[in-house]
């Protein structure tokens, strides 16, 4: 006698598990996690918001009105007058060569530093590398004025050179660290067999650490020129004429006598200066992720 046993053809079929459902705890966590991100990115996007708003409500409507209402009047005015007013224009480009030479600086000698220390190696490299990173927990503060006294001595005041040289110089314990950091993951296969081939240091460097290197030049690139843009306390003090001003600098124009203060003004130079930092971003972290994902795979 045939039963449903011994014909599989009859067999009922095995049940499929249905899709299986988080736990409470699980759904809990989910939701945390994403009302948490929801306040991050509120908290990070209301003010570039709030300040583009003010930017082009009427200095009538901001001084009389709420400051955190919806503007009744739209105007570009504020725009005009920030450049005719503050010569925004001159700061800008100011702050561009200021950020360009300390970052170009910064990542030369960073690279090559690194290069030197953990490639290459000699002897104490170690201790070298420490004294480096103590450059990390050193104010800037405490450089002020044996700078100031040596700029003022060698005729670098007032100078591009007196605010890139000492940006870089705090700058560079980081960069090497980065750039150390990244070098421990290279095979020193890779180097055995160029040196194998007749290669030197320097060729190793231009055609293997260099292209390698990449995606942590941009993150040091990217780190740095936030900083650099948006420095106040080298520029105020080794800068002594309007012509040399950066931007952080340029914005003190709109504070006109007895302290009053062209908000509208003060907030279009605002955006129009943080505006380079935000394509920088944009721009800089697609680069990254690129470069990471290509380092990744090389290495």
């Amino acid at each position: 006698m045939t039963t449903l046993a011994t014909r599989p053809d009859l067999a009922p079929a095995p049940s499929t598990p249905g899709p299986s459902r988080p736990p409470g705890r699980v759904r809990i966590h989910r939701a945390l996690v994403r009302a948490t991100v929801t306040l991050i990115v509120v908290a990070q996007v209301y003010p570039l918001v709030w300040i583009f708003i003010s930017s082009v409500r009427t200095p009538q409507d901001f001084a009389g009105g709420d400051p955190f209402a919806i503007p009744t009047d739209i105007t570009f005015d504020n725009y005009a007058r920030a450049f005719d007013v503050g010569n925004l224009g001159l700061n800008m480009v100011n702050s561009l060569v200021v950020t360009l030479g300390s970052s170009a600086l910064i990542v030369l000698l960073g690279m090559m530093a690194a290069f030197a220390l953990q490639v290459l190696g000699f002897r104490f490299s170690g201790l070298v590398r420490g004294m480096f990173l103590m450059g990390i927990i050193v104010p800037v503060q405490i450089a002020l004025v044996p700078l100031f006294i040596d700029y003022s001595r060698i005729g670098l005041l007032d100078t591009y050179a007196s605010m890139i040289i000492p940006l870089a110089g705090f700058s560079l314990p980081m960069a090497i660290y980065l750039f150390s950091s990244f070098y421990e993951y290279i095979p020193r296969e890779t180097y055995e067999a160029a040196s194998l081939d007749g290669a030197g240091p320097y060729r190793i460097f231009a055609q293997i650490t260099l292209p390698l290197s990449l995606n942590t030049i941009v993150t040091v690139v990217m780190v740095n020129s936030i900083f650099i843009w948006n420095d106040f306390i080298f520029a105020n003090t080794f800068v002594l004429s309007d012509d040399l001003k950066t931007v952080p600098l340029g914005l003190q124009n709109y504070i006109g006598a007895m302290g009053n203060v062209d908000w509208t003004a003060t907030f279009a130079a605002v955006c129009v200066s943080i505006t380079p930092l935000l394509l920088i971003f944009l721009v800089l972290n697609k680069a990254m992720i690129q470069g990471l994902e290509s380092g990744a795979t090389k290495g």
